[in-house]
């Protein structure tokens, strides 16, 4: 089983509309909804991978009572899913609050999109005790851990740093895919992987330059960085060697939740004990599939499966 934690669960909305200009109103040509949050949308590409699944984190008030039933497939109108993997198991913990929205409106006329984030529910310590005994529980029958997204409100800072060297009592291996001060604290407790984008290590490290900027992740602690370099694919700086893994082409899309599929890629191959070539290969053609699917989350299956032999992998040095 792959356990991933998203204390900052969300309800997805998407607006299509066929041009994005501002200071105007706009007719909404496509609405569609999903369960959020990066640990969700990481889940849900592990499921339609083969992958037994389960989700923890918060989830309150109405918003999260119908990110719950979508997660489910349960909500009204929710269509059937046939012959499709499983939904991912529900172990998250209800809170007081209202759970979050996020709105993305994506211009059909550019394939740009525009994301709106509401902040989260405030988070109490009881209901931060009640996550720690949930997900002590859940570690017990895990392979992996993905630790995924921002804090709300009421988390303490360090949230992550403790669910990693929680995970290590366990034996579990940890990715951490995060940004900001969680991240760096993160990081300090050692997880096995990291998966930050290119901006995201430089606010790290204040290096641009992603190789430099992951070599210095890695002494601040973390045992493998794996980069996100968007449209030019990953770079994965591993005790076992440094390697970058590139797409075959660019592609226009939406490219919300292409990180958490790659996320997915990843820990996916851990879980199933793959090399770092094929994690890689793996990782870069889940993520340019997403970018070619409507909604975050998904992943245009015949895609994913015509990039998978196509993605270039090249080993940059030998392990260290």
């Amino acid at each position: 089983m792959i356990l991933t934690v998203t204390l900052n669960t969300a309800l997805d909305v998407t607006y299509a509309v066929p041009a994005l200009v501002p200071h105007t109103s706009h007719r909404v040509s496509e609405i569609s909804e999903r369960p959020g949050g990066k640990g969700l949308n990481v889940a849900r590409v592990l499921t339609a991978l083969g992958h037994e699944t389960v989700v923890t984190g918060f989830a309150g008030g109405r918003t999260g009572a119908v990110l719950r039933e979508l997660l489910a497939g349960t909500a009204p109108g929710t269509p059937s899913t046939g012959s499709a993997a499983p939904a991912p198991r529900d172990a998250l913990v209800t809170v007081a609050g209202n759970t979050r929205r996020t709105l993305a409106v994506v211009d059909r006329s550019t394939g740009d999109t525009t994301q709106l984030n509401e902040p989260g529910p405030q988070i109490s310590a009881g209901e931060w005790a009640a996550l720690i005994g949930t997900y002590r529980e859940l570690l017990t029958g895990a392979d992996a851990v993905a630790l995924c997204g921002s804090l709300p409100p009421g988390v303490h800072v360090g949230a992550y740093a403790e669910l990693i060297r929680l995970g290590h009592a366990a034996g579990v291996p940890v990715l951490l895919d995060t940004s900001g001060e969680p991240l760096r604290r993160g990081i300090a407790a050692r997880p096995d992987l990291v998966k930050p984008n290119a901006d995201e290590l430089a606010q790290l490290t204040g290096a641009r330059e992603p190789l430099r900027a992951a070599r210095d992740a890695r002494r601040r602690g973390a045992h493998s960085v794996i980069a996100s370099l968007g449209a030019d694919g990953m770079l994965a700086v591993t005790p076992d060697g440094i390697w970058r893994a590139s797409p075959p082409a660019a592609v226009q899309g939406n490219p919300t939740g292409a990180g958490d599929s790659a996320v997915a890629g990843l820990l996916s191959g851990v879980a199933e004990g793959l090399g770092w070539p094929d994690r890689l290969t793996r990782a870069v053609a889940l993520s340019t599939a997403t970018v070619l699917a409507p909604a975050a989350g998904e992943f245009d299956g015949p895609a994913y499966a015509e990039l998978l032999p196509r993605v270039g992998i090249e080993r940059l040095a030998p392990a260290s």
